[in-house]
C-alpha cells in the first residue's frame, strides 16, 4: 500500500473512517494515562480527526501528522482556524495555537521532533497499516519516543478473512509482540462492536472487537 492510495482516499471522498464526533474511547480512557498539561502529543495518521481540537482542549500541544493535504487544509478550514506556515525535512507544518499538523509521511520524522512527544494517542495509525509495514512503523515511530512517554492506542480486530483491509486487523498478540522491548502494554478495554458498524459488516466481516491499550515507554 503506497502513498497514493490515501491521497486518492481524500481526493476522491472515499473517507468513512473519518468520525463526525470525538472517539468515545479517548475521552473514557485519556485521563487515566494523567499527561501533565502542555505535554507534546503525536497522532500518526491523523486526518482531520476531531480528537486532536479535543486533545488541545485539554491543555495538551498536540502535533499531528498527515500525509494528504486536503486533510489538513479541511481540519483548520473545520475548525476556523488560520495557520502559519513553514516547511522542514519533516514537510510542510502548519501551526496554529496548540495544535500543529505535518503534512508528510509519518516516516519522515526526525529524531529530534519525535523526542520532543511525551505522548501519543494511536487510534487509526497501527490499523491502517498492513502486516508488512507495521514492523517498520512500530520500529521508527514508536522506538524513536523519548523514555517515560505515554500512549493510548485503540485497535480492531477481525476474521482475516472476512475482509480486505484497511482497517487491518491486528490482534492483540501482534501489539505486545511489536511494542514489548520497550513498552509496557495494558490492556484497557475489549469491546464487541459489530452491531456498532453496519458499514464494516456490509463488507463481510461477521466479528469485529476493539482493543484500548494504555502504552508506557520504559527504554
Amino acid at each position: 500500500m503506497d502513498a497514493s492510495f490515501w491521497l486518492d482516499c481524500w481526493r476522491e471522498g472515499r473517507t468513512g473512517f473519518h468520525r463526525a464526533e470525538v472517539m468515545p474511547l479517548l475521552e473514557r480512557h485519556w485521563q487515566a494515562l494523567a499527561v501533565p498539561r502542555g505535554t507534546r502529543v503525536l497522532v500518526p495518521l491523523a486526518g482531520k480527526t476531531l480528537d486532536m481540537a479535543w486533545l488541545a482542549s485539554q491543555g495538551l500541544r498536540v502535533l499531528g501528522v498527515e500525509l494528504s493535504p486536503l486533510a489538513v487544509q479541511a481540519f483548520f478550514a473545520e475548525h476556523d482556524l488560520q495557520p502559519q506556515r513553514h516547511t522542514s525535512a519533516c514537510g510542510e507544518h502548519y501551526v496554529a495555537g496548540d495544535i500543529e499538523i505535518i503534512q508528510g509521511n509519518v516516516f519522515d520524522l526526525d529524531e529530534a521532533t519525535l523526542a520532543d512527544c511525551m505522548a501519543v494517542y494511536d487510534r487509526a495509525a497501527l490499523i491502517a497499516l498492513p502486516p508488512a509495514m507495521r514492523q517498520q512503523y512500530a520500529q521508527s515511530i514508536y522506538g524513536g519516543l523519548p523514555a517515560g512517554c505515554r500512549g493510548l492506542m485503540i485497535t480492531l480486530d477481525y476474521p482475516p478473512g472476512d475482509m480486505e483491509g484497511p482497517p487491518f486487523p491486528v490482534p492483540p498478540a501482534e501489539v505486545h509482540r511489536l511494542l514489548e522491548r520497550g513498552w509496557g502494554v495494558t490492556t484497557l478495554e475489549h469491546l464487541d462492536i459489530l452491531a456498532e458498524q453496519p458499514g464494516l459488516a456490509a463488507r463481510g466481516l461477521t466479528a469485529l472487537v476493539t482493543d484500548v491499550y494504555r502504552l508506557d515507554r520504559r527504554v
